[in-house]
């Protein structure tokens, strides 16, 4: 599966990032009980973080390439908790997407479409996820978005 959504990636003009480091007092990937919970991962773009609030300072498409970003973040931080293997994945189960939104900006799900998309893009059925996407006043360096995930794994 590693070497297909490599593939995947290529396809869709896509580089998978290197893993980033934690920012505060937490791990990156958790396993238990046969689930992979990532902690929440902000989008980069040439090396740095895209901010901006939606509906404020940053349109819709923004916010959807904020996401996708923030899934290539994801897919990077489980292949290296998998030691990386993507083939031990066996589905996205679920997103959380945070998006840095104005009072008055009701698309959230279509940004969060952005990471959505995107896991169903490379992981195909098993890329199909539960998703809540919220808004909210204000990210952690004031990115425009920040998604989590929790991946059902093969044990080993």
């Amino acid at each position: 599966m590693t070497a297909a959504i490599d593939a995947k990636l290529a396809e869709l003009g896509l580089t998978l990032p290197e893993a980033a480091a934690p920012v505060a007092a937490y791990v990156p990937a958790v396993e238990a009980g046969g689930l992979l919970h990532i902690s929440g991962q902000l989008p980069f773009k040439d090396g740095a973080v895209m901010t901006g609030r939606l509906g404020e300072d940053r349109d819709l498409a923004y916010g959807v390439e904020a996401a996708q970003r923030c899934g290539l973040m994801l897919v990077a931080q489980i292949r290296k908790a998998l030691d990386g293997d993507l083939s031990r994945v066996e589905r996205i189960v679920k997103l959380g997407v945070f998006v840095n939104s104005a009072a008055s900006f009701a698309d959230q799900p279509k940004v969060a479409n952005g990471a959505s998309e995107l896991m169903q893009a490379l992981f195909g059925e098993p890329g199909r996820h539960a998703r809540s996407a919220v808004g909210v006043p204000v990210l952690p360096l004031n990115a425009a978005v920040e998604v989590d995930a929790i991946v059902a794994i093969r044990t080993r």
